[in-house]
């Protein structure tokens, strides 16, 4: 009996279907979004800061009361009643380095609807970066329990900022002796906080946290301290640094953000670009001679960049230091300059040495 009802119920519903296919009212279909009435035709999306780019081409398909040219968020160029084909010879890399939306905007005479037509242009540097190699000059113990992230000098100590791996609660900040690499004091995050790059100023020491968001801020002035306050950020954090005024913080990528250190948003940014293209895995960082030291993450490299402009002033091959120093640990991280004497110190992540290094000309080693 219930297989008959079922058998019964799924013919009417069968014929309702075909009923209302055949023999009823059908909904209008929707047209589809119109094309722009201005649309770039791209002929280049690279260049090379100081270089020309081929002329932006414009097509104009009908009457448009005004048509903007829109590059880095910058209003380039304005035209009004508009009903011609443009073209439009553009500086890209008036902005510096980097990758530039250019947008174009036209307002329909018509009915003044508005219609946006995105594209974007990688800028390059036009710097070949100056070849440096790092001479080590003296050794120094490091604790080879440190999974080094970030290493900073204030007030003539030595700080040292750590990850952890295995997730054992191992992270933490340290002020080290230098001439034996002990700890004198620390404060520790509990497991789940993967630490990274550290920064001082002004007394208050900055720790970043790999994938948690956060960081954490200490109070340096008699001994490590943590603060109460602690910031919040998008994306993963790597290395830190500061220009005495603003933190300067590196995730990964080839951006690096300018943040304020009283509220941790962002104050501009940088994308790091040599000749070839974006420089990624930027790690540990360093303010040394106003400009950002960096090491690349999984290299002997360590990058010179132009806090202004993105570009690569100079690389240098630290091979010679990942040698002496490396020894079972594991890749070179940690930067760091005595501002009291001018020293320059670099380690690695669960390195027995800190190495006192100088930076000089790749060709004067050769001659």
């Amino acid at each position: 009996m219930k297989k008959n009802i079922v058998i019964g119920l799924l013919v009417l519903v069968a014929g309702a279907f075909i009923y209302a296919q055949f023999f009823g009212s059908k909904e209008e279909e929707k047209p589809t979004k119109e094309s722009a009435p201005a649309a770039f035709a791209f002929e280049q999306n690279l260049a090379t800061v100081g270089d020309e780019v081929a002329p932006l081409k414009i097509s104009v398909n009908e009457p448009l009361s005004s048509l903007e040219l829109i590059y880095n968020d910058s209003v380039f160029q304005t035209w009004k009643d508009v009903s011609a084909d443009l073209t439009f010879d553009l500086e890209a890399g008036v902005f510096g380095v980097g990758t530039r939306e250019v947008i174009l905007r036209s307002t329909r005479k018509e009915d003044g609807e508005v219609f946006n037509d995105t594209r974007f242009i990688r800028v390059l540097s036009d710097i070949i970066p100056e070849k440096l190699t790092a001479r080590v000059i003296n050794n120094f113990p490091h604790n080879p329990t440190s999974f080094t992230q970030g290493l900073e000098f204030a007030n003539g100590s030595l700080y040292e900022g750590t990850g952890d791996p295995s997730d054992i609660g191992s992270t933490l900040v340290a002020k080290v002796d230098l001439k034996t690499g002990d700890h004198l004091d620390k404060q520790g995050l509990s497991v789940g906080f993967f630490g990274e790059g550290i920064t001082i100023l002004n007394n208050t020491l900055y720790q970043l946290t790999y994938k948690n968001g956060r960081c954490f801020s200490y109070d340096i002035t008699d001994s490590i301290q943590i603060k109460n306050g602690e910031f919040s950020y998008s994306g993963e954090g790597w290395g830190l640094c500061n220009n005495g005024e603003h933190l300067i913080m590196s995730n990964g990528t080839e951006r690096i953000t300018f943040r304020d250190p009283e509220s941790f948003n962002t104050v501009k940014t940088i994308d790091v670009y040599n000749r070839q293209g974006p420089v990624i895995n930027l790690n540990e960082l360093e303010w040394i001679d106003g400009k950002i030291y960096a090491n690349v993450w999984t290299t002997n490299a360590v990058i010179v960049i132009d806090p202004n402009t993105g570009k690569v002033l100079q690389e240098i091959d630290a091979t010679s230091v990942v040698m002496e120093g490396r020894g079972n640990g594991e890749v070179l991280n940690g930067i760091a300059k005595d501002p009291t004497n001018g020293k320059i110190y670099m380690t690695g992540k669960y390195w027995s040495k800190l190495l006192e290094v100088e930076f000089i000309p790749t060709e004067s080693l050769d001659s």
